[in-house]
């Protein structure tokens, strides 16, 4: 047998797998969306700072660009502070920078279409910056000029605040992950807990201390614990078959064995003693195996055609009763199927099939069709008739000791139904001699 697995490990690794792989793609989307938003922020900030220049910027009358002393942004002031500006005056060949980039070489731009506004990201003595540029003619002023603004921000500003925020929602994704994976394991302690009392229930039928799985369950594990009884049940009913063959054997053998042993003390009388007892004996071993092996009820047998069974069972018939020229008719639908033991069903059909034989004067007709939720079957004959119902179904009880048989056939038939928990009724055929009529229920 091969080693077993755990339900709840593969379910567990499964939403693990699963949960991983949606925190991921969801920080990852998170994140980008947030680098993005932080991103045209930035940008829009310098685009503000250009502004600013353009408000401040002012042209003499030589055409020289003269920029106030204060622009109102702290961070253009401070050396260093990572915000850095310039205004390059293209026909005077000379360039304006902000406070901010003493001691620094930002890699302002300098050349650039008129009324061209440009971003992108520019690199300088390994620092990247984020840059934003504009180019203007500069008519305000008594003598035009054509000026290029560049404002440029150090991108570690942004790479801090992008990172910050990425190790922030690592923390909360994962303790929320970690929390989910506690949830879902609690769920999945909670879902199995119906499989766990199955198993509860098994091992105390195995012991002995229960007859039956008796708790009630969702609807996915009721067919399971259905079906578990229905096996159960069945071993019993089996295992009670076998138990009362054996114990009727052992009782009922005693009577011929001990008229056998009384005829060996008179050997005149041995011969048709033996005879007779073991015709007896044969009997009532037939009897009983037939009972003990009988399959009953059961709902995981294949489904039988019917038909086909019928057919043989005829066609063999037809052969041993010959010498009375009997018409055997069967009336089947080809695609009517049940589920029954093959066995049980050939022991049944066989039994009753001979036994209006035996009896019919011309004619059999046997019928099988679907009634609802059950199976009818009609054996008639244009026999006799029965002449007693109820005795007839006993073992070794005969309507006519002139015709051949041991009076078997009709009580192995009647247990049959019975472990299938049918209904047999004897009554009187329309040709005018036995019916034996057979109702069975959906395994």
């Amino acid at each position: 047998m091969r080693p077993g697995y755990s339900i709840r490990a593969r379910l567990l690794l499964g939403a693990a797998l699963v949960l991983v792989f949606f925190m991921a793609a969801a920080g990852i989307a998170v994140q980008r969306a947030h680098a993005d938003s932080v991103r045209a922020a930035h940008y829009a900030m310098l685009h503000g700072t250009v502004d600013l220049l353009l408000s401040r910027a002012e042209v003499d009358a030589s055409g020289a660009l003269v920029m106030p002393a204060g622009l109102g942004n702290a961070r253009l002031s401070l050396p260093g502070s990572g915000l850095y500006a310039s205004i390059y005056n293209v026909e005077r060949n000379e360039q304006w920078r902000s406070n901010s980039s003493v001691g620094v070489q930002p890699p302002f731009r300098t050349e650039l279409e008129t009324g061209q506004l440009l971003t992108e990201t520019r690199q300088a003595d390994g620092h990247a910056y984020m840059a934003l540029s504009y180019a203007v003619n500069w008519e305000a002023g008594p003598r035009p000029a054509r000026l290029v603004l560049s404002v440029l921000e150090d991108q570690a500003e942004f790479e801090r605040e992008v990172g910050v925020f990425a190790r922030t929602l690592a923390v909360w994704f994962g303790s929320a992950g970690v929390l989910l994976l506690l949830g879902q394991l609690l769920l999945l302690h909670w879902g199995l807990a119906p499989l766990r009392r199955v198993i509860t229930e098994i091992r105390r039928v195995e012991a002995g201390a229960q007859s039956s799985i008796e708790g009630r369950y969702p609807t996915e594990l009721s067919p399971l614990t259905d079906n578990l009884n229905t096996l159960i049940q069945q071993e019993r009913e089996r295992q009670t078959r076998y138990k009362e063959a054996l114990s009727y054997l052992a009782h009922s053998l005693k009577t011929p064995l001990a008229v056998l042993r009384s005829a060996l003390q008179e050997p005149a009388q041995l011969p048709e003693a033996v005879a007779q007892q073991v015709t007896r004996m044969d009997d009532i071993v037939q009897h009983q195996l037939g009972r003990a092996a009988a399959g009953g009820a059961t709902r995981f047998a294949p489904a039988v055609a019917l038909a086909p069974v019928l057919e043989r069972i005829r066609d063999a018939l037809s052969k041993v009763h010959a010498e009375k020229g009997l018409e055997f008719r069967i009336d089947c639908p080809p695609d009517l199927a049940w589920r029954i033991d093959e066995g049980d069903l050939f022991e049944m059909m066989g039994n009753l099939m001979d036994n209006a034989g035996k009896w019919a004067r011309a004619r059999v007709l046997v019928r099988a069709w679907r009634e609802g939720g059950r199976l009818r079957i009609q054996v008639d004959d244009d026999g006799p008739g029965f002449s007693d119902t109820h005795s007839v179904l006993r073992l070794h009880v005969r309507g006519d000791e002139r015709v051949p048989g041991h009076g078997v056939g009709l009580a192995v038939v009647n247990d049959l139904v019975a472990s299938h928990r049918g209904e047999l009724k004897l009554l009187r055929s329309d040709l005018g001699g036995a019916r034996v009529d057979i109702a069975l229920p959906a395994a």
